[in-house]
């Protein structure tokens, strides 16, 4: 599959750092937009579609044995890190961005001004849509909404499904969780939220890793824990799964548990950030 291993106890390149998506220098940006392009253009197993259907459709659906469970964070991680590695084959200077979609009150929320400009038709943005792959949509057929499984590309439906983005005060609950299985369930309910919130290919699982937004959120889920890790040191999740492995991915639990020895961190990551920056 291209996954890979990887070594947890050492760091095998210059530690990168995540950066949020509306604080992108133009480089930044450049360099993640154009490796989207170049992967979204491969039709095999570096490419783009490869990796979004790992999440979903075409079947099997990786990730069955992640939702709901404790092993959210961790299958989100490692899924996480080899896409990155993908992008990065493709243009050595892209890194992954989050999305900072916590809500002050009296606010609707908005999602991020790199993923949401239109482009042009010489230069269509890369962050914005993406071809649902053709047997996908096939298996797709009859699950959830049907306009979605139609679609030859992904498509949003923002704030129309009833269901509003996480509060800034719900993200601060959830990270004041002492024990990791109330964090993990804490955070899985905010993630659920923001994929209705999306709506579109974002609400229905077989397809929301089509959607580059996909990406984004996850990277916060993702920020998210390792917020969470730096309040509580030793915080882990239960010793029963910590050797288990993460397929697809040639990757342990007790792999995932430390960023930097994979080779990446978040901009301000403190033990004591509120502000996402």
């Amino acid at each position: 599959m291209g996954t890979g291993t990887i070594d947890a106890g050492r760091v095998r390149t210059a530690l990168r750092f995540r950066r949020n998506a509306d604080r992108l220098t133009a480089g930044q940006l450049a360099a993640l937009s154009d490796a989207f392009t170049r992967a979204q253009a491969l039709s095999d197993d570096r490419g783009y579609g490869f990796y979004a259907g790992i999440h979903g459709l075409p079947l099997p659906i990786g990730c069955d044995n992640a939702h709901g469970t404790p092993y959210f964070l961790p299958w989100h991680r490692a899924y996480l890190y080899f896409f990155e590695r993908a992008l990065r084959d493709r243009n050595r200077d892209a890194m992954l961005t989050w999305w900072d979609w916590r809500t002050p009150p009296g606010t609707a929320g908005a999602l991020p001004r790199p993923f949401a400009a239109r482009g042009s038709r010489r230069a269509p943005n890369p962050l914005l849509s993406a071809a649902v792959d053709p047997l996908a949509r096939r298996q797709g057929r009859g699950f959830g909404d049907p306009r979605v499984a139609a679609a030859t590309r992904t498509f949003r439906r923002p704030g129309t499904l009833g269901v509003p983005l996480p509060s800034a005060a719900q993200v601060t609950a959830a990270l004041s969780a002492g024990d990791f299985l109330d964090f993990s369930e804490a955070v899985e309910g905010l993630h659920n939220d923001v994929h209705v919130w999306v709506g579109g290919h974002m609400s229905e699982v077989p397809f929301a890793a089509f959607d580059p937004i996909f990406w984004a959120h996850h990277t916060m889920i993702d920020r998210l824990w390792r917020l969470w890790q730096l309040r509580n040191p030793g915080g882990r999740p239960p010793a029963s799964i910590l050797d288990e492995a993460l397929p697809p991915f040639r990757m342990t639990v007790r792999q995932t548990l430390d960023v930097t020895a994979l080779g990446y961190d978040y901009a301000v990551s403190t033990a004591s950030a509120v502000v996402v920056r």
